[in-house]
């Protein structure tokens, strides 16, 4: 077993230890949790295999929880919305190149929808009604944001965040952009499968865990055990 491979396995498991802390003890920790109502907008699609960007505060915890999905083939953090010049996390860090942190998740239409995909985004991952800001960290690349691949996910979307606003699941407004496809630039190998290998860190633990306990308790038809990492064949 390689030494990189040997920490992946080591966080696996400490990422179980600790997600089972949470679940068990701690699960009124994810309090911004929201049990979404079902899309009523659906598109359905006979492709194989389908991409969606989702912005929604760091993209350590976006990651985490679109990992565990069941259907989801990958989920790479990244950075959208701005140039490829601008495309690195310090950076980007600066809140002025337009980028947002996102993740690129490519899912099996037939396993899960897109408009499920939704659901948990709204549901457990994302605080709609913040604007450019995610629980502690502020700033335009922190923004709440939707940015579909194609027609049928725009209209999905929309109807969707209008669906929810009618149905005043939050007090105070939505404010979750649907922004146009841009290009979508992976961020740093040190960002990648950041929530399995660093379980114990103390802004994983406590902003992002609860996160992925909260869609194993409000999910579990999507739920899956053993997420599927970045890095799980990189040797």
């Amino acid at each position: 077993m390689t030494r990189f491979s040997s920490r992946l396995f080591a966080g696996a498991a400490a990422l179980g230890l600790a997600l089972t802390l949470v679940y068990g003890t701690e699960s009124a920790a994810a309090e911004n949790a929201v049990h979404a109502p079902a899309p009523i907008v659906t598109v359905p699609s006979t492709a194989h295999s389908e991409t969606a960007i989702f912005a929604g505060g760091c993209f350590w915890g976006v990651q985490g929880v679109f990992q565990h999905v069941k259907g989801v083939k990958s989920a790479i953090s990244g950075f959208t919305g701005g140039g490829s010049d601008t495309a690195h996390y310090e950076r980007v860090s600066d809140g002025d190149t337009g980028h947002a942190e996102s993740v690129r998740v490519v899912f099996d239409p037939s396993q899960v929808s897109y408009a499920q995909l939704l659901r948990v985004y709204f549901s457990v991952i994302t605080d709609p009604t913040e604007l450019n800001r995610q629980g502690p960290d502020t700033g335009t690349q922190y923004r709440s944001a939707l940015f579909p691949t194609n027609e049928a996910q725009r209209k999905v979307a929309a109807a969707y965040i209008d669906q929810l606003r009618k149905a005043n699941v939050w007090k105070a407004p939505i404010v979750t952009r649907i922004e146009r496809a841009q290009p979508f630039y992976p961020a740093e190998a040190y960002h990648q499968d950041y929530l399995t290998l660093h379980p114990d860190s103390g802004y994983i633990r406590y902003n992002d865990l609860p996160k992925v306990a909260a869609l194993k308790a409000m999910y579990p038809q999507l739920w899956r055990e053993h997420p599927v990492l970045v890095n799980a064949s990189r040797g």
